[in-house]
């Protein structure tokens, strides 16, 4: 059995010196894309209001907007799968999805608490709502696990729709169509004059995530369905040394899914986001870390926030050097679809 030699300030410094690390990488990396966010969201606001002005040049559209469009990029998926073509409207869009998938695959939910930024909005909510209450309430067992069924009702639901109602005529069907030419359009214009009922349900969200911790993600996100599943075939899980452990509980506290933490060897369920707060927690250590199923080796927190960026990074630069970036609708036909878009309906 192992024996814990330091103690005292010592043992305070020494968790300290080893366990900010892993917090600090996942803020700053959370930080990096929600400014990437930004200013994409910056740069296509520029480019639709260029497209309103009649006379005016038209800004250029960044592609990294498709990222907003799943149910395109699910669509677009499938049209992949059956012809190996990438759709050329929104190609950006199929390329994003494919690296939530593959960081998925590789590094469970990180996206959700790495890269989302809705679960970093989530996030915050939870934590104002533990200072300002003292406390996030937990829903009970019996209540908890059907709600966490309704994000994969959703998924379910467009994956139904979209692998065994549509055929390859209805899927280039929708693809090639004015509505999908400015699905981004239509999802700026959406939240830009969101009637009282999205309101009030966006309302109810926050709400709901302040007094439980992140609510949508646990409960209605298709998304998280997605990575959570995508994630069960992972080759990396947070494992406990047995030994090393001194049973103080805190990882099981600070786990934002609820899991219990301390009394698992590995950590198996779907719903760990690799967020790493359970071995920022702990007090001794080493006692917690992540680790390759196969070789049991360990994955330092760094090298898991450079392979999540990496894993975006190349879908750009791929999209960009292989002409499967940028939409193949032209501008002008844009500008046009945009402007009678935004005219005034009888």
């Amino acid at each position: 059995m192992r024996v814990l030699k330091a103690s005292g300030p010592t043992l305070r410094l020494h968790w300290v010196r080893n366990h900010n690390r892993p917090h600090r990488l996942r803020r700053v990396v959370q930080l990096t894309f929600l400014g990437i966010c930004l200013w994409i969201g910056w740069r296509f606001f520029q480019f639709y209001h260029s497209c309103l002005d009649v006379n005016g040049a038209i800004a250029t559209r960044p592609a990294g907007v498709e990222a907003f469009l799943p149910i395109s990029a699910l669509i677009s998926a499938k049209l992949w799968f059956k012809t190996g073509i990438i759709q050329p409207v929104h190609p950006a869009g199929l390329l994003i999805f494919a690296a939530v998938v593959a960081v998925s695959f590789l590094f469970r939910r990180s996206f959700c608490s790495w890269v989302c930024p809705v679960g970093l909005l989530s996030e915050k909510l939870g934590d104002s709502g533990s200072k300002l209450l003292k406390r996030n309430w937990g829903l009970p067992r019996w209540v908890d696990v059907p709600l966490r069924g309704i994000k994969y009702l959703l998924l379910g639901f467009f994956a139904y729709v979209i692998f065994c109602r549509m055929d390859l005529d209805s899927l280039r069907a929708f693809l090639d169509s004015p509505f999908n030419h400015i699905a981004d359009v239509r999802l700026l214009q959406f939240f830009r004059y969101a009637s009282p009922t999205t309101m009030v349900v966006l309302v109810v969200l926050a709400v709901l995530s302040v007094l439980v911790r992140n609510f949508w993600c646990r409960y209605a996100c298709p998304y998280g369905a997605l990575t959570a599943m995508a994630g069960l075939l992972s080759p990396v899980r947070i494992k406990r040394d047995i030994p090393s452990c001194i049973d103080c509980g805190k990882c099981s506290k600070a786990c934002p899914a609820l899991l219990p933490v301390h009394k698992l060897v590995a950590v198996r369920s779907e719903e760990c986001s690799l967020c790493l707060e359970c071995v920022e927690a702990c007090p001794v250590a080493d006692t917690l870390s992540v680790n390759l199923v196969a070789t049991r080796r360990r994955v330092k927190p760094l090298f898991l926030a450079l392979a999540i960026g990496g894993i975006f990074l190349f879908m750009d630069l791929y999209g960009r050097w292989s002409g499967h970036w940028q939409s193949s609708v032209s501008p002008e036909q844009l500008k046009q679809e945009i402007q009678y878009f935004a005219q005034p309906r009888p």
